[in-house]
């Protein structure tokens, strides 16, 4: 009888990097860095402090699980200030302290630390703590301020959701002078850190491309005109969870064929929630739920071992 798949990944040889787990989550810095500079400059000193305030919450929260635990500190990896920074880009500027702070210690503890920490954790910790708050304070993120005249209102996916385009400005949704949460506006921005990830090969480059050409091919299929596909795919958090958020190593799964249900499957539920349910946006959501998937996918849907399957001669 051939080897088990979990025989195989325990047994030699091992493809080896030289990349650390420091060095991987210092690229993740550099690459959401376009997208921190364009939210600070579009929502100013609030988004500031929602960064500042969140970092500083997921590094404290990470710290003192350590000490608490006597585990050995691991705050020195910069996973806990890479969650604090995603989580802070998937809120808007106007959200209040206290929701940062619960949902920051949420991220950290509940998302990560409570699984045994990185590279245990079932789900991106980041969408766990944006779950947590969207879950507990929804009424107050429904409003978003606009960074042109500084009055709360819709985002524009409500507005594409709605059907109505004639509000919808796409050279405002590129560069992301638009409405919306601190790091998703800007699809020039998120695009310029995808492409750092990938020229570093820090992310698996199909995992965005299969999950955005998905959300297109259904943004056209369910809107009848391909005038709603480039609106869907730089409005709300579709790049940022794309790129970022479903290419999280931990939560994400091993073999091509699941990569691509995987994919999919997040372009999918983000495309039917966006269009048939009551929420206006579904990246988050759909994230999480594939997140739960992956054990399943990595278990059944694998490759043959090496030499089962050949014929005999």
């Amino acid at each position: 009888m051939g080897a088990t798949f979990e025989e195989i990944k325990k047994s030699s040889p091992h493809i080896k990097s030289k990349n650390t787990t420091t060095q991987i989550m210092i690229d993740v810095l550099l690459a959401l860095m376009p997208a921190l500079f364009a939210g600070l400059y579009f929502f100013g000193e609030n988004a500031a402090k929602i960064v500042l305030i969140s970092v500083v919450v997921s590094v404290v929260t990470e710290l003192l699980f350590n000490l608490i635990t006597k585990k050995p500190i691991t705050i020195t990896d910069f996973s806990a200030v890479v969650t604090g920074l995603l989580f802070a880009l998937t809120l808007p500027a106007n959200t209040p302290i206290y929701a940062v702070v619960l949902g920051a210690f949420v991220a950290i503890f509940v998302g990560k630390m409570l699984f045994g920490g990185i590279g245990k954790n079932f789900a991106n910790p980041a969408l766990v703590g944006r779950l947590f708050v969207v879950i507990s304070f929804g009424s107050l993120l429904s409003a978003f301020i606009d960074p042109i005249d500084g009055i709360a209102g819709a985002t524009p996916l409500v507005a594409i959701n709605a059907g109505d385009l004639s509000s919808i400005n796409l050279l405002n949704l590129f560069l992301g002078s638009t409405g919306g949460c601190i790091g998703e506006t800007s699809t020039l921005a998120l695009l310029l850190g995808g492409i750092y990830l990938s020229a570093k090969r820090i992310i698996d480059i199909r995992i965005p491309l299969i999950f955005l050409g998905g959300s297109a091919v259904l943004a056209f299929a369910f809107s009848g005109s391909i005038n709603f596909v480039l609106p869907h795919l730089m409005a709300g958090g579709l790049m940022l969870g794309a790129i970022f958020m479903a290419t999280d190593y931990t939560t994400s799964p091993i073999s091509d064929l699941s990569i691509v249900i995987y994919a999919l499957g997040c372009a999918i539920l983000t495309m039917v929630i966006r269009f048939f349910g009551s929420q206006p946006e579904g990246v988050s959501y759909a994230i999480l739920l594939m997140n739960l998937l992956v054990p399943l996918l990595d278990k059944y849907v694998r490759p043959n071992p090496y030499g089962r399957g050949a014929k005999n001669e």
